[in-house]
């Protein structure tokens, strides 16, 4: 094996400086620059989710800005649409939620003294003094306070975060233009890249783009589905927020599990509460047990299938790590950098798998 000379050892040098140092400017930029980047974001996620679209009408001879002022129009009238239809009937849920926290609160507050007098009564009460009673109670109400400060705070900074000024002008705009100069873009990142590396750059881009548009748009598509089925069948089972909490299940399901799971156990709860009976209960968690069949068997396997190289735990993993660091804005690159990131470690492991270090059974 040739020996690198000092010109190629220094060429080596400069190259992986070169990355780390990309890698930090664009680290110390969204930690800069993250409480304004959002709406940004979100026009590069909304650019990169409609350039399929616009490249077809543009091979129809559609000019290019014309499709991306089509396409951006269109995306904005079906959300006016969907906040015209549906945002009167969540209003009055969320209203609804408000005017039954202080009889979940009693309720919460009632369970947990009726199984202290049930242990009482059953190991006796040497086992459950008034001491261990009056604390268990202390903790219910300070742990259910801290969750309506918690969602109260979430909410108002939802509110301020993404402001009427962000989704109607910035958004869309930015959106337009890069879906507008979305090729030029691609094809100026590729002219930066080091002649030497350029095929095997490439390639990787080329993988993640397939991996992430595969997963994206079917994991949208599978969001859509849930939110829709739970929000119907809630609503007809007479659950009184069954509306916000299939609709907020389905969201969730964004995160593998999490949705069914979430939603399952606030809907089950909430059914409790309103019917007292069993037929009630088992009825709402059908439904979750049902979508969670549909989910598993029926969506997964025909929307994202095997060609989706995207682990459950990785994904995550990948959004609870970007939004702790992050927040919003770090759950939205979460599930890009993580496609990215298993790429890159893929290509790695194929090439140390085909090196001599892997293959060579010399003595150590």
């Amino acid at each position: 094996m040739a020996m690198e000379t000092p010109t190629e050892i220094a060429a080596r040098r400069q190259r992986l400086l070169l990355v780390l140092g990309t890698i930090a400017g664009l680290l110390f930029t969204l930690h800069l620059f993250s409480s304004i980047l959002l709406p940004f974001v979100l026009a590069a996620l909304i650019a990169y989710l409609l350039d399929p679209l616009a490249d077809r009408l543009e091979a129809f001879g559609v000019p290019r800005g014309l499709a991306a002022i089509l396409l951006v129009a269109a995306l904005l009238a079906a959300i006016i649409a969907f906040l015209l239809l549906f945002y009167p009937l969540i209003l009055a849920q969320i209203s609804i939620l408000i005017s039954l926290i202080p009889q979940y609160i009693r309720l919460v507050a009632d369970v947990v003294q009726q199984s202290l007098l049930w242990l009482e009564e059953t190991f006796g009460p040497e086992f459950v003094d008034q001491r261990v009673r009056q604390l268990a109670l202390t903790q219910v109400n300070t742990m259910i306070g801290w969750l309506t400060t918690a969602i109260a705070s979430v909410v108002g900074g939802g509110v301020q975060l993404i402001n009427v000024l962000t989704l109607i002008v910035v958004t869309p705009i930015v959106a337009f233009y890069l879906l507008r100069d979305w090729p030029k873009i691609i094809s100026r990142l590729d002219t930066w890249v080091p002649r030497r590396y350029s095929a095997t750059v490439r390639e990787i881009a080329s993988e993640i783009d397939r991996i992430l548009s595969a997963w994206v748009r079917g994991q949208a598509l599978v969001c859509m589905i849930l939110a829709v089925f739970y929000a119907t069948a809630l609503s007809a089972a007479g659950l009184q927020l069954g509306l916000i909490v299939g609709f907020g299940a389905g969201v969730l399901s964004f995160v593998p599990y999490v949705g069914t799971l979430t939603g399952f156990v606030v809907g089950v709860g909430m059914a409790a509460a309103q019917f007292g009976t069993w037929s009630g209960v088992l009825t709402i968690a059908g439904i979750f047990v049902f979508g969670n069949v549909v989910e598993g068997y029926i969506l997964y396997p025909r929307l994202l299938g095997e060609r989706v190289e995207l682990h459950a735990v990785w994904v995550i993993f990948a959004l609870f790590a970007g939004g702790a660091v992050f927040g919003f804005l770090g759950v939205l690159l979460a599930v890009p950098i993580a496609a990215a990131i298993g790429v890159i470690v893929r290509h790695w492991l194929r090439r140390y798998l085909e090196s001599r270090l892997y293959r060579d059974e010399g003595p150590a």
